[in-house]
């Protein structure tokens, strides 16, 4: 018999070898009492789904779909069940799954002669969907050798999956089946169809929005938000991938193997400074304007976006322009330490606005914008106090002053300056490459592989800390930054389709670091499993003033952290 110990509850009970998770739970399920339906496991800290048989004792918990990793679950196993429907009532179709937007993942359908799709097409798919999920119709896992596996998917000419896997090195490789519709997924799914409860399908721009649970309250769909802006980043970033002529790992991996790692790296980056110098002409535009000239450049964006960067080379595009930019941080205006408000858990809430003196920045932007010359404060993070080292500020007729950090787009900063005399960007590593058509990967993981990497270096904090510390990161983000994201004048994406394979070469021995034994692992091992689709590359191409060079060093702009 083996021990298997529930994490729910830190109760121990007996259970045969080779009883399944889904066994498992039911012995518990009146013990642990969760107020959500589970969708799937954590076995010895490690993601599983809810079939995985057990052979030897482990320690099991149980995830409903608020937590991280359950929640990418549910989402993977409803995008296998739009797949199908698909499949099924519009044979020969293509199905991209693409990225979040807007509460759900947005899709692009392309039907067979490339015919538009219309309402009927989407009612048709969501009534498929629904039958799918009423059956209660079960995934099937297989696990076959690669070369099996690359048969499987040639037959069905999946080939940015052929592309994926050949390139990847694993000798076997797994995937799903539902009814008779086959698929790749790069992480587990829940039993069957019939834990599907809440969805929805509607059209969306040119594709489609598949809707998802909300990660608090998974018995409803997560909250609807408009974001033109933002759709219609993710539409450049496409026209982007049709220069590069990358739409998915694989392809990104080919590229490497035939020795074009340099040239990838020169057009991402070229691409980039041709966006930056696009925005600086802009800025340059409205600044000359004889009506409500902009005075003011508000750059924001989550962790990990490379908003330093970006403002320095900005600034040098500025410069170029004619124009003299001035700029600080608005951490420069935290609070002290001893006066930052606090997280329930007794931890400083740095994110909040309130750590960020508005009245005192405020003041001194007042006085700018007015030709007054202001001292203003540098914070000491050592310390937790803001020193004046003399750094002083005055606009003159040519300058523009550039401020940067998470709360700039929040109006309650700058509320004293005319709307006409702001100019506001938002910079994310909004999206990157995709793994295959149907997995994505997403934002938040390569911000949060970016951090670990900066974190580490810098000697900051180890890859358990930062990970440990990203939940409250991404919480924060939604409530401070997100909201504004769609009042920006600009956006840009900072994401490289070369960047994973870059950061591979750094992140895989700080991840490995991290103990089996800690809640971390969980998240370390899955950033590991997924790192490796990508062949890795030296980072001796990037350039110093690339944006990627915040995190992992080298970079010819000075920081201060």
């Amino acid at each position: 018999m083996l021990q298997i110990r529930c994490k729910n509850n830190n109760v121990t009970k007996s259970f045969p070898e080779g009883c399944s998770l889904i066994d498992v739970y039911q012995e518990f399920a009146e013990e642990i009492n969760l107020p959500f339906p589970v969708v799937s496991a954590k076995v010895n800290n490690a993601s599983q789904g809810l079939k995985f048989r057990l052979f030897q004792n482990r320690d099991v918990e149980f995830l409903d779909a608020r937590e991280g990793s359950g929640h990418r679950v549910y989402v993977r196993s409803l995008c296998f069940v739009l797949y199908k429907a698909v499949c099924d009532v519009l044979p020969g179709s293509k199905l991209f799954i693409e990225h979040p937007l807007s509460g759900g993942y947005y899709c692009n359908l392309k039907k067979k002669g490339n015919d538009a799709f219309t309402d009927e097409d989407v009612e048709m798919i969501k009534q498929r969907m629904a039958e799918i999920i009423n059956l209660d119709m079960p995934f099937r896992r297989f696990e076959a050798t690669t070369e099996e596996a690359l048969r499987v998917f040639t037959d069905r000419g999946f080939f940015d999956k052929v592309k994926l896997i050949e390139t990847s090195g694993q000798i076997y490789t797994d995937y799903y089946m539902l009814g008779d519709t086959v698929d790749y997924y790069y992480g587990p799914l829940v039993p069957s169809a019939g834990y599907l409860k809440v969805w929805g399908l509607e059209q969306f721009g040119d594709g489609l929005l598949l809707r998802v649970p909300d990660k608090k309250n998974p018995l409803q769909l997560a909250e609807k938000r408009e974001m033109p802006k933002t759709y219609g980043m993710f539409a450049e970033k496409l026209k982007w991938d049709i220069i590069m002529r990358l739409s998915n790992a694989g392809d990104v991996n080919k590229a490497i193997l035939k020795g074009h790692a340099s040239e990838l790296i020169q057009v991402s980056e070229a691409l980039q400074e041709k966006k930056i110098v696009k925005i600086a002409e802009e800025i340059d535009t409205r600044f000359r304007a004889e009506k409500d000239p902009i005075r003011l450049v508000l750059i924001t964006g989550p962790s990990s976006s490379g908003k330093t960067t970006f403002c320095k080379r900005l600034s040098v595009q500025l410069l170029a322009c004619g124009l003299h930019p001035l700029s600080f941080s608005t951490d420069d205006y935290f609070v002290n330490r001893v006066d930052t408000p606090l997280l329930p858990n007794g931890q400083y809430d740095f994110d909040n606005i309130k750590a960020v003196d508005c009245e005192l920045l405020g003041e001194h932007l007042g006085k700018l914008m007015r030709g007054e010359r202001v001292e203003v404060p540098e914070y000491n993070f050592t310390t937790g106090k803001r020193e004046y080292n003399g750094k002083k500020l005055k606009l003159q007729n040519d300058s523009v002053l550039i401020i940067e950090g998470i709360h700039a787009l929040n109006p309650l900063l700058t509320k004293d300056v005319p709307e006409t005399a702001k100019f506001k960007i938002f910079i994310s590593a909004l999206t990157s490459i995709s793994l295959d058509d149907h997995n994505w990967i997403p934002t938040y993981d390569n911000r949060l592989l970016r951090r670990i990497i900066r974190d580490y270096n810098k000697g900051a904090f180890s890859a358990r800390e930062t990970i440990s510390m990203w939940h409250n990161v991404c919480e924060a983000e939604e409530k401070w930054i997100l909201p504004f994201q769609e009042n920006a004048d600009a956006m840009f994406n900072s994401a490289l389709n070369i960047e994973f394979a870059v950061l591979r070469t750094h992140a895989e021995i700080i991840l490995a670091s991290v103990p089996k034994n800690c809640p971390e692992y969980s998240e370390a091992h899955r950033l590991l499993k997924f790192i490796h689709f990508f062949i890795p590359v030296s980072d001796k191409e990037i350039p110093p003033t690339s944006i990627m060079r915040e995190f992992l060093g080298g970079s010819s702009f000075k920081y201060k952290y």
